[in-house]
């Protein structure tokens, strides 16, 4: 298979170290804004560099086999919903990192391109190749748990992002949290029926001058009555912390607990804190990130169904419109409120 990749800053170079390693890709064609940045991710990798355009139009520039077999969109979050609708014009299957677009408007415009030209698009919710969430799902689906009544979520950064970051990120729900959102959905197979959503931004003053919350908290109903909660923070000094606690009638599971967690008992005799605690989302999640490339690969070749098509983020995104709501307004917020449901 012929992949191009469009982006290659951090999640882009990852992915691309994982396509040069996998059997099924023979030519890798690697993009970006800024052409130098192409080359120098090609160098290390082995692949291609081409121009943004030459992916979409084929020719000499993309090299002599043409259009490339799928495309990967790692690119910066304000230019994914036109390469999406780029290669749904091209007939091309597309992989795009969350989010779709920053808004519901730019979500609904690009999927209506991806659903005219009848081609595939898969979203980058990696959390939905953990094997910790896949054993939580299916212990939800198969009863063990008896009648769920409670998910705890939990997403803590070990540090802020760049100030610069902050303006184009969407905001702690839209960024953040919504990979909790979409996980939930995934793991329960509810829906989210009202939200009641808070924030802090006591911490570094970029966030407020972002207008952005460096802390936030969720309590969200399901459609069955179960009861969630999501809380996210980018300061959390101990480590990089994603888990997700779900307790039902018979029994309690937890996701994310391990000798890496970077949590530390206050019990006398308790555990204390890893010697080696996670330091990031590529480290946590790298089995998963690369899980989810294989998957699109089997998608392109018919081998799969759609593990998380665009309608998915759409969801999730939703939910975290109306977290975003319902902090501005300090109230509870219906989704039947949100459009594009």
């Amino acid at each position: 298979m012929r992949i191009g990749l469009i982006g290659t800053g951090r999640i882009g170079t990852f992915h691309a170290e994982a396509l040069s390693r996998h059997p099924a890709v023979d030519a890798l064609l690697l993009a970006d804004a800024a052409p130098e940045r192409a080359a120098g991710a090609a160098a290390r990798t082995g692949a291609t560099a081409v121009p943004v355009d030459a992916l979409f139009t084929g020719g000499g520039e993309a090299g002599s086999g043409g259009l490339p077999d799928a495309v990967i969109i790692c690119s910066a979050t304000a230019a994914h919903a036109g390469l999406i609708a780029r290669a749904a014009r091209a007939g091309l299957p597309a992989f795009c990192e969350k989010p779709i677009a920053l808004d519901l408007p730019g979500t609904l415009a690009a999927l209506a391109e991806v659903e005219a030209a009848g081609t595939v698009l898969q979203l980058g919710f990696m959390r939905r190749f953990d094997a910790g969430y896949g054993e939580a799902r299916a212990a939800v689906r198969e009863g063990r748990l008896g009648r769920l009544h409670t998910v705890r979520a939990v997403t803590s950064d070990p540090a802020p992002p760049p100030a610069a970051y902050l303006p184009l990120s969407g905001g702690l729900y839209r960024d953040c949290l919504v990979h909790d959102f979409d996980i939930l959905r995934w793991v329960t197979g509810r829906e989210v029926s009202e939200v009641y959503a808070t924030g802090s931004d006591r911490g570094p003053a970029m966030f407020r001058a972002a207008g952005d919350v460096d802390t936030g908290a969720a309590l969200l109903t399901l459609d069955d009555g179960t009861l969630a909660t999501a809380t996210a923070t980018r300061c959390n000094g101990a480590g990089y912390d994603v888990r997700m606690e779900l307790a039902g009638e018979l029994d309690q599971i937890a996701v994310g607990l391990d000798d890496r967690t970077p949590v530390t008992s206050a019990e006398p005799g308790g555990p204390g804190g890893p010697a080696k605690p996670w330091p990031g989302f590529l480290e946590r999640f790298a089995p998963a990130y690369e899980a989810e490339l294989d998957a699109f690969l089997r998608v392109v070749r018919g081998e799969l169904a759609n593990p998380c098509d665009g309608r998915e983020a759409l969801h999730a995104l939703r939910i975290a419109e109306a977290c975003e709501l319902s902090r501005r307004e300090r109230r509870p917020v219906a989704m039947a409120e949100i459009p594009g449901g």
